[in-house]
């Protein structure tokens, strides 16, 4: 008795969330960072992570973007993150850039920065092996944070560099988006301060102007500084103390605004085509409250809503196999819109002529949902898959890049997205995963689908002859009678027997050899197939193979080119054995498992992963794709439909036909 009361002291003393079913506790801080608040009001965070070992990130965020722009100022939120790169107290004019790649930190892989509506963040990776090095990169987001010098003759060449950046962005998808993001964030402050900026203001805005952005909204109440990597994180605090505590608090504030997109009544409508379009895209926005997830009921809340959506996507999934598939691939998504607004969205790219078809689809999936919701297998399924998924982070957690640690603290400056690491997740999912009912995560259907409230409905297509885009007046239809579909249940067709049935008798090991300066070991087996076998630490929960023999497609005839070329695609779309895709994808479910067949100009074989536990289940892949590949007439006829479309408009994308006309060139015509 006294041993069991011991364990359970020290049980408590671990994981006092857990001590008792109390769903109203806060979301802790990782206890692995040190998180701090500086007298003049920056935000710091630091954590050690040795990936990639001797490597430092640094970031330097500040919570205003493009949204805090004064009329005359569209485009300088974004002008001011350029000038940090030319010129300030401690740099003059390009001697950051030069320094830092006189250091191996190259521009635009280590060095580089954005602005969005919301925020502003500068990036920069250093090697953590120089003191100096290190002390540079800290003063370089500290000159940053107060001491840019804005010098005109720098503006004014600065000013060529953005419009071009500008004018870079001016394809479809840009010309697109500037039509209706008007509509998408219609009634807010979103609509009219994209972050690129008006090109008249770029030109000719006075120095006053950008300096006075940077006056108002770089100031400490409004940063924070991010550190992670090979380092010693008391040191690290000191350092960033020293350089950060010197910049005076400001006065006279300006007060920082939050901006919402408004509520609608009625269905918001936007279409925009163009010219140099690729595809037609239809999408469903259902506007959302903004949700904060600071408790634990939060995060469990958002484990129903990816158990949902995981669900959703696999249904969607299925109907992009169909023969007649109804469009080319689909999404859904919830999450934010923007920072203070959420969303519950489904897209899908559809043929040119069939918009309509993938809107009434998307409409009838949802309808499906709201009305029947899921069923008890396919919940099932998804929670092994999210548990396997959180196996598998804990596993390699070890393994994360700095980068990631980075993004994720950054978020939690900006957004108060929580940080309560890896571990405390973990516990967190096999805790109250599987006590997530079909009950509440049907609910979100009810929720976030609605008849028209709050409804936007968004069409891009190419501007040619044969798009047909349905009418404001069609699309209201469709909406309207959601629910008077004739919609039936949806049934989850699942196969229980294995993989293989009959599990064949191995080939013998006929040869064998070690190469200890690589640590390598070959095996020649008795059927001719030669194996290599190299343990490495890359990864804790993850095994790499490839496999090839000479051929290829190169030794078949012009008439048979393009079969041979695109074999391998069909036979990874059309199941193995007795299992189509679909069927497959389910029977693997839980495992952390890929295999693919591939066939290049001179070689054919396979490659993929899976996890040391699921080793035998990639090994039966790679023995059914080689001996049971699936003649599939539905797999088939949907691939070929899928690249139809696909390249029916790659001659009016202008890199596609300059890529192509490159590799004409290049090989003689």
């Amino acid at each position: 008795m006294k041993k069991i009361f011991i364990l359970f002291i020290l049980f408590y003393c671990i994981n006092p969330a857990f001590s008792q079913d109390d769903l109203k506790a806060l979301l802790p801080s990782d206890a692995r960072t040190i998180t701090g608040r500086l007298p003049n009001g920056i935000r710091y965070y630091i954590r050690k992570n040795t990936k990639p070992e001797k490597r430092a990130e640094l970031r330097l965020a500040v919570n205003a973007g493009s949204t805090s722009e004064d009329d005359d100022q569209q485009g300088l939120a974004h002008f001011v993150e350029h000038m940090a790169f030319n010129g300030s107290k401690n740099f003059k004019k390009n001697e950051l850039v030069d320094y830092l790649e006189s250091v191996g930190t190259k521009f635009g892989a280590h060095l580089n920065a954005y602005t969005s509506f919301d925020e502003t963040v500068y990036m920069i990776q250093l090697p953590t092996d120089s003191v100096q090095i290190m002390d540079k990169g800290l003063q370089i987001l500290g000159d940053g944070a107060q001491n840019l010098s804005f010098d005109s003759l720098e503006i004014e060449k600065e000013r060529g560099v953005v419009i071009e950046e500008w004018r870079l962005g001016q394809g479809a998808n840009e010309r697109m988006r500037r039509k209706y993001w008007p509509l998408l964030f219609k009634s807010s402050r979103y609509a009219d301060r994209l972050p690129i900026g008006k090109k008249e203001i770029i030109e000719k805005s006075p120095q006053a102007a950008t300096k006075r952005f940077y006056t108002d909204w770089y100031r400490p109440d409004l940063m924070a500084v991010v550190a992670v990597g090979d380092f010693d994180m008391k040191e690290m605090e000191g350092k960033i103390i020293k350089q950060f505590s010197v910049i005076p608090p400001k006065t006279n504030l300006r007060p920082i605004t939050t901006y919402k997109v408004p509520g609608n009544d009625e269905i918001i409508i936007a279409t925009a085509t163009d010219k140099e379009a690729r595809y037609s895209e239809v999408e469903i926005i259902y506007k959302q409250p903004k949700e904060i997830q600071s408790t634990v009921s939060d995060y469990r809340r958002g484990m129903a809503q990816q158990l949902f959506l995981g669900m959703l996507q696999s249904r969607l999934n299925e109907l992009t196999r169909l023969s007649d598939a109804p469009f080319l691939n689909s999404n859904c998504y919830y999450g934010p819109l923007i920072r203070n607004t959420a969303s519950y969205s489904c897209s899908a790219t559809s043929k040119d002529e069939g918009i309509e078809v993938a809107l009434k689809k998307l409409i009838e999936e949802n309808e499906r949902v709201r009305r029947f919701g899921f069923t008890a297998t396919e919940l099932q399924r998804q929670k092994i898959e999210m548990m396997r998924g959180m196996e598998m982070a804990v596993t390699e957690r070890d393994k994360t890049e700095s980068r990631n640690y980075a993004r994720e603290y950054v978020s939690n400056f900006l957004t108060k997205e929580p940080m309560p690491g890896i571990e405390y997740e973990f516990e967190l999912t096999k805790k109250y995963l599987q006590g997530i009912s079909l009950e509440e995560i049907n609910a979100f259907a009810t929720n976030w689908i609605t008849d028209g409230k709050n409804c936007i409905v968004l069409i891009t297509a190419p501007e040619k002859e044969n798009t047909k885009i349905p009418s404001d007046e069609s699309i209201k239809t469709i909406i309207a009678s959601m629910k008077t579909l004739d919609v039936k249940p949806y049934i989850d067709k699942v196969d229980d027997s294995p993989l293989i049935a009959n599990i064949p008798v191995g080939s013998k090991v006929t040869f064998s050899k070690r190469i200890e300066e690589f640590n390598i070991t070959e095996w020649n087996l008795a059927n001719g197939v030669k194996l290599i076998f190299k343990p490495t630490d890359f990864k804790n929960d993850e095994i790499l193979f490839s496999s090839y023999s000479w051929g290829g497609w190169s030794v078949y005839p012009d008439s048979d080119f393009m079969s041979a070329v695109i074999a391998d695609e069909i036979v990874d779309q059309s199941g193995i054995a007795d299992f189509d895709l679909n069927a497959l994808e389910k029977k693997l479910t839980g495992k952390v498992v890929s295999c693919s067949p591939y066939i290049s100009e001179l070689m054919q074989g396979f490659s993929g992963s899976c996890s040391p536990k699921d080793i035998e289940t990639m090994m039966q892949l790679i023995y059914l794709y080689s001996t049971a590949p699936r003649k599939d007439s539905v797999a088939f006829n949907s691939w070929m439909e899928g690249e139809k479309a696909r390249l029916r408009n790659r001659h009016t994308d202008p890199s596609s036909v300059f890529s192509d006309s490159v590799a004409y060139f290049m090989s003689g015509y």
